[in-house]
């Protein structure tokens, strides 16, 4: 087997190997929300996917020092919500450590199962958590959907490059 001479000097596997590589990749935008003991939680995630459609299942990661990871660690049910392009400054209020992320101007409401639901998204689930799996310093939470509404108006917004941005054409 030959070398690849354009594949320049590999680097060792490290957490900032993994941030610059997946940088590159454009990802969908979603808030996980979930109700809390001192009110509802919530942050932005871009790990999320569809793992099964029969039983619909999604998975999700959460960081094990995540100010939501008690909340989600514990609660039966999440609202998982697809960002639409008009919803930068929601996907980072959400991002932000600290931020008030349900007071204004976010909107949202008690849903299904107590679920936080986030108004004016692209679309939304309400999911039964049936599984917390360990992997490093993050959980991949498995959530099985019960409701939801995909009947939002827009289009998507993606994560690329360390930015909240639209699709283009």
């Amino acid at each position: 087997m030959t070398a690849t001479p354009d594949l320049g000097t590999p680097q060792l596997a490290a957490p900032d190997l993994l941030r610059s590589v997946f940088r590159r990749h454009a990802a969908g935008v979603a808030v996980i929300t979930a109700p809390g003991g001192g009110g509802p939680v919530g942050f932005t995630a871009t790990s999320l996917t569809s793992v099964s459609a029969e039983p619909p299942i999604v998975s999700f990661g959460i960081g094990v020092g995540a100010s939501s990871w008690p909340a989600i660690s514990e609660s039966d049910h999440v609202g998982v919500h697809i960002l639409g392009e008009h919803q930068h400054e929601l996907a980072a209020t959400f991002a932000r450590s600290g931020a008030d992320r349900f007071g204004a101007p976010t909107r949202w409401r008690q849903g299904p199962e107590g679920v936080p639901v986030l108004d004016d998204v692209l679309a939304w689930l309400v999911c039964r958590v049936v599984a917390r799996v360990p992997a490093g310093d993050h959980h991949v939470v498995l959530a099985e959907a019960v409701r939801g509404d995909p009947s939002g108006a827009g289009r998507p917004l993606l994560y690329h490059q360390g930015r909240f941005n639209g699709l283009r054409d």
